[in-house]
């Protein structure tokens, strides 16, 4: 049948405060919205909304809403909290037992002397003017080679016995000579008592001079014959030079080492045949080497003899440090680089001839705001950081680098003098944040 005005009033005021409570809910999932559909309910009881406007209140912030509306104070919190985390996203935890027990070093940034450098590659070198390479001077066959290779020998050392026939000629040489020479002295000892008591002529005292003084002329140059092949006058029945030539036999040549020093070459053998120029041995006295390294043209006028270097073992932790010994006038044609080399003390055989160096010729020092150890300094996230002491352990510092001076480096932004970091170990910081970063991302 049909409506009446004022029903149809009333079925457009349900639908419209149906679609409004609708709204409020999703809109706010808040109560306010749940009471006023309540309310509309109560209102229109007759159309089966028999539910009074507190239980329907409480229906929808029950179960409308399972979860317990937030309150302001609880979402500022949850907002803080990532800001709190962010503010020291890289901290590392420590107590000081614990950085006791890892050998961690803590020291204080500040002013320091730095002085700059140039680096150049180079390499560790005999020192030609200890090194030695031994020829026996006379051709022949070695009869015993008691000297092996890489030897400690020293000065005198018989390195090897020679049998040569040059060498016999030699010594019997001078032995003729030194026969010639007795003879001769006692005919003129005899011809001058003979002039002095008016016996002989005087023309027979002055030939028996001339005489005698042209034997001693024969010694002596037979002697320095020998002397010049560093023979003596003759040789014993063990390999050693004897002065008497007697009860050995004459053709044997010892080979001797010219001074203190190691063998690093050998190049004979028993009853091998030699050349009297024959490089058989070197030696090489260690306990001095070269550096040797090339310099640019461009960066001849910062390497100056006396310059101050400090070398580094490209293979170890080894330094030291010299002075520029030699810088070459000339520039190589192909190269146009000049070399220059630095003289090291190496008593304790640290320095190996064919070990690859790192040259570093030194500036004058510059005194500097902000230094850090240079251990200290390591690579986090592709950047220059230093881990700086703070309140339970390390936070991870980001810097920039300026000159290096050796075991200091230079800090231009990041850090400020009297700053306190992690000198000693820091790479074990660096290993402990990589294990934190890992376990987040994970």
């Amino acid at each position: 049948m049909a409506m009446s005005k004022q029903q149809r009033a009333a079925v457009v005021a349900i639908l419209v405060a149906g679609l409004l409570g609708g709204a409020a809910i999703l809109f706010t999932g808040k109560g306010g919205g749940s009471g006023e559909a309540g309310h509309e309910h109560g209102e229109h009881a007759e159309q089966g909304e028999h539910v009074d406007h507190a239980e329907h209140d409480d229906h929808d912030h029950g179960h409308a809403h399972d979860k317990p509306a937030a309150t302001p104070a609880s979402a500022a919190a949850a907002a803080a909290a990532p800001a709190q985390a962010a503010d020291q996203p890289h901290v590392i935890k420590l107590t000081p037992e614990q950085v006791q027990q890892a050998g961690i070093g803590i020291a204080t940034a500040g002013p320091a002397p730095l002085r700059g450098s140039v680096d150049f590659p180079g390499e560790i070198r005999f020192n030609d003017d200890r090194t030695a390479h031994v020829v026996p001077r006379v051709a022949g066959v070695a009869q015993a080679v008691p000297a092996n290779l890489g030897e400690q020998v020293a000065k005198g050392q018989v390195l090897a016995v020679i049998a040569s026939t040059a060498l016999a000629e030699q010594r019997s040489e001078l032995l003729a000579a030194q026969r010639r020479e007795a003879l001769a002295r006692a005919t003129y000892a005899r011809e001058k008592t003979l002039w002095q008591e008016k016996i002989s002529a005087e023309q027979d005292y002055q030939q028996a001079r001339t005489a005698l003084e042209e034997a001693q002329i024969a010694v002596q140059n037979a002697r320095q014959k020998l002397e010049a092949i560093g023979a003596s006058q003759g040789a014993g029945k063990d390999g050693k030079d004897g002065k008497d030539g007697k009860g050995g036999s004459l053709n044997q040549f010892a080979l001797r080492a010219p001074f203190d020093g190691i063998i690093v070459e050998k190049h004979l053998s028993l009853g091998e045949a030699v050349k009297e120029d024959a490089s058989v041995f070197t030696i090489s006295d260690l306990s001095s080497v070269w550096a040797e390294f090339v310099v640019s043209a461009r960066d001849l006028d910062q390497v100056r003899v006396g310059e101050t270097v400090r070398i580094r073992s490209t293979a170890s932790e080894s330094q030291a440090e010299g002075k520029v010994s030699y810088v070459g006038a000339l520039l190589g044609e192909q190269t146009r680089t000049a070399k220059a080399r630095v003289t090291l003390a190496n008593p304790g055989m640290a320095w190996r001839p064919g070990l690859f160096v790192t040259v570093s010729v030194l500036g004058a020092a510059t005194q500097v705001p902000v230094t850090v150890a240079a251990d200290a300094v390591q690579q986090v996230d592709g950047s220059s950081a230093v881990f700086v002491a703070v309140p339970g352990g390390f936070a991870v510092q980001p810097v920039k680098t300026g000159r290096s001076g050796g075991k200091l480096v230079e800090i231009t932004e990041g850090l400020q003098a009297g700053a306190r970091y992690a000198a000693a170990n820091s790479f074990i910081l660096k290993s402990e944040l990589g294990k934190a970063s890992a376990g987040h991302e994970h």
